[in-house]
């Protein structure tokens, strides 16, 4: 018999904490609609109590998203529950996830409590948690790096509390497969009120084993996978979504375990997350990365052309991947165009659709052919802009062979018109110390990618950025047919996101490490 591994996602909330990953409101709200189109089980929207930005986008979402459970993180402290209980109120189906240490490394370094302490302090926050939703997550944080039979003590005590779910991090990346493996079972055997909890997995990839220690975890009973995106997250990032929908779904003979994810869904959901996180997925990633169905090999092409079994695992049509058609023109109206957008799953307000639609019928002039991706890009560009507390209004390059480039930028900083004229060592460098002198940023450039979006020489050209200041780490993302613009897009919406960081900071936000 098959058995149902939830999903998990955290992509918004361990995959934000990805450097330069940063996301607005509008974006995390984006994501977060895509991933219910994707199937996932519940949604970590984020950690409520860490700032104003973040307890919004879990109200947001819990208020305007359909399908899934919608979780937030919440720290083992009264003010964190209490928090993460005022986001969540009133939408239908939620959950609080709260956590704690069990190691001896975190509890005598980091909480300096004793173990007693931890234990009756996660006990009294999942009663706590509980008194507000029916369903509560507890994470015994660094819990491979724990002592066995006090971390058996520890979930035997809050699922009797009432936590409904038992997650296991594998906090740091440690575990091997064989290991982690064990230690589900040894919980499953020496916790006895385990069969009245889902036993969970998070694992972190800092040794390249997150999925297959999951997996290994999937065999030895865990119901639930905590995972996200492209597998991005805390330094070396996350179990992979796409990897353990795709293996639990292709190896269902090994695992009898399955998933309720829409696989057709997930190029799409990997396409948007590396957008507006600007994180681009390496060429061979598994599943979602450019070359995963690349064949080279002369004996390889030999065999597909006489049936692909030969050397295709999965079908590429299997996760969305599927060949690019033309969908709108520049002859295409406004009811057309929301018409088509809703057909893609997104449905935006009245001026949302006036923000995309001018940028559409602005591409439309110099594109004769847009696709799914091009609309993909405008609506994700589109919302994440009005936010954005500067935008360009205009600009010109001078650049040539026999003369130094020069730029004349004009910004919108704030509602106020500001024009200036610099130079630099190409048209884009020229572009981009002008908008630094207006904008009177200190940052530092630390990556520039660009890519083209669709085939054609008329193709959006898709820029990536990174950019540090002060300490924080952003992406930015821009697209457009002329990749000057697109470069300055992407900076300036880096620029736009350090702004917010900055904002945020300044509110009260508080930077922890979390599971």
């Amino acid at each position: 018999m098959t058995r149902m591994i939830r999903i998990f996602d955290t992509t918004l909330r361990d995959g934000e904490q990805s450097p330069g990953a940063s996301m607005n409101v509008e974006e995390k709200v984006m994501v977060a609609k895509q991933l219910a189109r994707l199937g996932v089980d519940i949604i970590e929207a984020g950690f409520a109590y860490s700032s104003p930005g973040d307890f919004e986008a879990v109200r947001r979402i819990a208020q305007e998203v359909e399908g899934p459970t919608i979780c937030s993180l919440a720290r083992a402290r009264p003010e964190d529950i209490d928090r993460a209980w005022e986001a969540l109120k009133g939408a239908p189906k939620v959950r609080i996830h709260t956590f704690l240490s069990t190691s001896d490394i975190h509890l005598k370094h980091q909480f300096r409590m004793t173990r007693e302490e931890a234990k009756k302090r996660a006990v009294e926050m999942v009663q706590r948690a509980r008194g507000y939703v029916d369903d509560v997550e507890f994470s015994p944080m660094d819990a491979s790096r724990s002592d066995a039979a006090y971390l058996y003590e520890v979930i035997e005590a809050v699922i009797s509390a009432g936590a409904g779910t038992v997650n296991i991090p594998d906090t740091v990346g440690y575990a091997i497969p064989q290991e982690f493996g064990k230690l589900i079972r040894g919980i499953r055997e020496h916790v006895p009120n385990s069969g009245k909890a889902v036993i969970s997995v998070h694992c972190h990839n800092d040794l390249g084993l997150a999925v297959a220690n999951s997996l290994a975890a999937v065999i030895e009973g865990a119901g639930q996978v905590e995972c996200t995106i492209n597998g991005i997250g805390e330094r070396a990032g996350n179990t992979s979504l796409e990897e353990i929908a795709m293996g639990l779904r292709t190896r269902k003979d090994l695992y009898q375990a399955d998933t309720k994810i829409h696989t057709e869904e997930i190029s799409k959901t990997s396409r948007l997350v590396s957008k507006i996180t600007g994180m681009v997925v390496q060429p061979n990633k598994a599943i979602v990365g450019a070359n995963a169905f690349a064949h080279t090999s002369g004996i390889h092409q030999d065999g597909l052309l006489k049936d692909k079994t030969t050397y295709e695992i999965m079908r590429p049509e299997s996760i969305g991947l599927v060949e690019s058609k033309m969908v709108m023109g520049k002859l295409s109206g406004r009811h057309a165009f929301r018409q088509r957008l809703e057909e893609l799953g997104y449905k935006l307000t009245d001026e949302e659709i006036n923000h995309a639609f001018d940028r559409f019928k602005k591409l439309a002039d110099h594109k004769k052919e847009i696709y799914e991706e091009d609309l993909e890009v405008i609506v994700s560009e589109e919302l994440a802009k009005m936010a954005d507390r500067i935008t360009l209004k205009s600009f010109s390059v001078k650049s040539g062979t026999d003369q130094v480039p020069t730029a004349t930028v004009e910004l919108e900083v704030e509602g106020k018109a500001i024009s200036q004229t610099g130079t630099g060592d190409g048209p884009v460098d020229a572009v981009y110390r002008t908008i630094a002198a207006i904008t009177q940023t200190k940052s530092k450039l630390l990556m520039y990618v660009v890519k083209a979006i669709t085939g054609g020489t008329d193709a959006q050209g898709e820029v990536s950025v990174r950019v540090q200041e002060d300490g924080r780490t952003v992406s930015g993302h821009g697209a457009d047919t002329d990749i000057i613009t697109a470069s300055a897009r992407a900076y300036l919406s880096a620029l736009n996101k350090l702004a917010n960081l900055a904002a945020k900071q300044a509110q009260g936000e508080q930077k922890v490490n979390l599971i």
